[in-house]
C-alpha cells in the first residue's frame, strides 16, 4: 500500500486543539467560577455538564443526564423470552446488533443452551458489520473535523472530499453486512434466540466479499490517516474493562476482565459492579464496589485484547504508533481504525470458512431461570441480565450500556483535562471540552456542536 499523504489540517477560529495538553499554559486574565454546558448532545437523549473552580482548580464534575427514563426493563417484564432480541434492538439504531446478541445470549444461558459452530460464525460476522459502521461514523463523521479544526463533516468534505467518500463506501459496507445476515441495517429482524430465522448459502456472499476486501484496504488507510493527526498529551490512569476470550479478539463471549485484577464469568458481573443514582443524572452511574470508576470502550478492548489481534492489525497499530495499551483517550479514534481492520479482515475469514448450517436456529425451550449476557459494542461492554419462568415469561430484566459504565471516569478525565485549557477564551475551551467527550463516543451524535458551554465569571 502507498504511503498516505499527510492530511493538512486548517486552523479555524476555534482550532486551539492542535496545542499539546501538557503545555504551560498562560494565566487567565479572570478567575472562573463555573463553566457549564447546558446541552450534551445525544447521550441517549439530553444531558449537560458543569464545572465548578476554586481559582485554578476543578472542585467538581457532574456530567447531567436530564432525559425521562425509558423504561425499557420495565416493558420487557411480561413478554416472551423470544421477543427481548427485537424490543431491546430499538434501545439503540447504530448499535441493535449489540442489544440483540446480548439479549439471546442471557436467554441462551438461561435456557440451557449455547449456540455453536456456522450460527456463531455468523453472529460475528453481524457484530463485524456493526463496528465497521458505527466505528467508520464516529471516526469520520464526529471526531475527526475536530482534530482538524473543522466545524462539521460537511466543512471537511469540501476540503478533503475523497476521505469523507472513502468513509461513507466503508461504512455503507459495514451496513451491507448487518443488512445481509439480519435483514434489514436498522433494527435487523433475522435474528433469534438460537440462532437466526434464515441463513445465507456460501455462494450468496461473492458480491459482500469483494467488498470487503476493499474495505479491508480502506480501513488500512484510516490507521494511515488517524495517525496524522494532533494529541494532546493526555495519559491517565485507568482501570479497563473488557471481555477477553482465549481463542479470539472478544465481540459476544468471553470472560470480564480487567487491567487490575478482576476475571470472572459474565454471572458474576453484579457481584463487583453495581449501579447508583447520583442527583444529577437520571442516567445510573456504574463502579467497581470498593473501588469506583472504571472505563470500557476501544482503549480498554485494545489495552486488555493487543495478543488476539491478528498481524495485519498489530502491525497497523504499530505503524500508527501505538503500543499493546494506551491510555490516551484521545488516541481512541486510532484505536477504532484498527478495530475497523480487524472487523474486515475477520468478516473475511468467516465468509471463506463458512459453510451453511443444515438448519438456521438450534431449538430453546424456556424454564425457569437466570441468564446473563454481555457482548462488547462498539463502545464497550453491554450486560444484560433475564429472569424467565417455566411459560418464558420475562418476570425481571437488568440492562447496563456502556455509556452508564463511562460516566463516572469521563466525569473523572474532564476534572484532570478541564485545568490544562483554562487560558484558552470562551469559543477554543468549548472546542476541546468536545474534543475531550467525543472521545467516549457517549452513544453517538449526528451534530458537530456537541456542547452549548456558559462560562459564568466571578
Amino acid at each position: 500500500m502507498k504511503s498516505e499523504k499527510k492530511i493538512k489540517t486548517t486552523a479555524p477560529k476555534v482550532s486551539a486543539k492542535a496545542q499539546s495538553a501538557s503545555a504551560a499554559p498562560a494565566k487567565p486574565k479572570q478567575k472562573l467560577s463555573q463553566l457549564r454546558v447546558d446541552y450534551l448532545a445525544r447521550v441517549e437523549g439530553e444531558g449537560g455538564m458543569i464545572v465548578k473552580l476554586k481559582g485554578d482548580t476543578v472542585t467538581d464534575v457532574k456530567v447531567r443526564i436530564f432525559e425521562p427514563p425509558r423504561f425499557f426493563e420495565a416493558f420487557l417484564r411480561g413478554r416472551r423470552f423470544t421477543e427481548a432480541p427485537d424490543i431491546t434492538a430499538r434501545i439503540c439504531g447504530i448499535c441493535p446488533i449489540a442489544y440483540e446478541m446480548s439479549a439471546v445470549h442471557a436467554m441462551e444461558d438461561a435456557c440451557g443452551v449455547h449456540v455453536t459452530g456456522p450460527l456463531r460464525e455468523l453472529r460475528r460476522l453481524i457484530y463485524c458489520g456493526e463496528w465497521i459502521e458505527s466505528h467508520v461514523l464516529h471516526i469520520f463523521m464526529l471526531h475527526a473535523p475536530d482534530f482538524l479544526g473543522y466545524e462539521d463533516a460537511i466543512q471537511l468534505a469540501r476540503d478533503h472530499g475523497d476521505l469523507v467518500k472513502m468513509a461513507l463506501k466503508l461504512k455503507k459496507i459495514g451496513n451491507d453486512i448487518v443488512t445481509f445476515v439480519g435483514g434489514r441495517e436498522i433494527h435487523p429482524i433475522n435474528v433469534r434466540v438460537g440462532g437466526f430465522y434464515k441463513t445465507p448459502r456460501k455462494k450468496d456472499f461473492a458480491e459482500l466479499e469483494e467488498k470487503l476486501k476493499w474495505a479491508r484496504d480502506a480501513a488500512l488507510k484510516s490507521v494511515k490517516f488517524a495517525a496524522t493527526l494532533p494529541f494532546p498529551d493526555f495519559e491517565q490512569d485507568y482501570e479497563f474493562v473488557a471481555l477477553r476470550h482465549p481463542d479470539e479478539y472478544a465481540f459476544n463471549e468471553g470472560r470480564i476482565v480487567s487491567n487490575r485484577g478482576i476475571d470472572i464469568p459474565i454471572r458474576e458481573y453484579e457481584d463487583h459492579f453495581q449501579e447508583e443514582h447520583v442527583e444529577h443524572s437520571n442516567a445510573l452511574h456504574s463502579r467497581i464496589k470498593k473501588r469506583g470508576a472504571f472505563f470500557v470502550g476501544p482503549n480498554a478492548r485494545y489495552s486488555l485484547n493487543f495478543d488476539k489481534l491478528p498481524p495485519l492489525a498489530q502491525d497497523a497499530a504499530k505503524e500508527a504508533g501505538l503500543g499493546p495499551t494506551c491510555t490516551n483517550p484521545f488516541m481512541s479514534i486510532i484505536i477504532r481504525c484498527v478495530e475497523t481492520v480487524y472487523a474486515c479482515d475477520e468478516a473475511l475469514r468467516i465468509i471463506e470458512q463458512y459453510e451453511q448450517p443444515d438448519r438456521p436456529c438450534i431449538d430453546v425451550q424456556p424454564r425457569s431461570a437466570t441468564g446473563f449476557g454481555c457482548t462488547e459494542a462498539p463502545r464497550g461492554i453491554l450486560y444484560h441480565r433475564y429472569r424467565i419462568d417455566n411459560n418464558g415469561l420475562i418476570l425481571d430484566a437488568k440492562i447496563v450500556p456502556p455509556t452508564a459504565q463511562n460516566l463516572k471516569i469521563m466525569e473523572s478525565d474532564l476534572a484532570n483535562f478541564v485545568p490544562k485549557f483554562l487560558h484558552l477564551p470562551q469559543d477554543k475551551l468549548t472546542w476541546q471540552c468536545e474534543q475531550a467527550l467525543r472521545n467516549y463516543d457517549p452513544c453517538i451524535s449526528c451534530a458537530t456542536h456537541f456542547l452549548k458551554l456558559q462560562i459564568e465569571r466571578e
